[in-house]
């Protein structure tokens, strides 16, 4: 009888265990409810690694001089890491966004998700341009504020006919007792 309710027990503890993101059998597949941005930068990425273009950086620390730079070869998977933050189709986010209505803009027709109050997420603002059905730009805000630290970063990812073109990071850090740190980075794929 013991032995029953042990298997019983290890039973219940390895399907709690199991993935729940996983597609059930006759469950239909739930669409992302706000743009999808993992989506496009595994196509980009995937893109990105076939080619293998070069890069042009531009990178600026605190009111310095920026240092330009061309990179040969680019891990693409690293080096789109940081906008991948600016994803906001989880799960634990479903309906934490208010969904703005699409506005005319001389780039094209602009979406925006704006976090909504007393949400805890560090995506602030995520803003996709549209030229037709094509993404032009996504732009993201992303904040990050405790009593020990607060950052502040402007992402811009910008696409030409269906392909990466330039992207850009601009950031602030602030740390209790220690200087403020702005920095900036632009790549432009050659």
């Amino acid at each position: 009888m013991r032995s029953r309710w042990l298997a019983a027990g290890l039973l219940v503890v390895a399907g709690a265990c199991g993935p729940d993101n996983a597609a059930r059998p006759g469950q239909p597949v739930r669409k992302p409810l706000y743009f999808d941005v993992k989506g496009l930068l595994d196509v980009q990425t995937a893109l990105l690694k076939q080619q293998n273009p070069a890069v042009e950086k531009q990178v600026q620390l605190r009111d310095g001089q920026p240092e330009t730079a061309r990179v040969p070869r680019v891990d693409w998977s690293k080096e789109l890491q940081i906008f991948y933050q600016a994803d906001i189709n989880k799960s634990a986010l479903r309906g934490a966004y208010s969904v703005l209505p699409p506005v005319q803009t001389a780039q094209g027709t602009q979406q925006t998700y704006v976090r909504k109050p007393g949400i805890e997420n560090a995506v602030e603002r995520l803003a996709v341009i549209f030229s037709g059905p094509a993404v032009r730009e996504i732009s993201a805000v992303l904040t990050q504020d405790n009593p020990l630290f607060f950052s502040r970063k402007k992402l811009v990812f910008t696409c030409l006919a269906g392909k990466l073109r330039s992207y850009r990071v601009e950031g602030l850090q602030k740390l209790v007792l220690f200087d403020t740190l702005r920095y900036s980075a632009t790549a432009r794929v050659l």
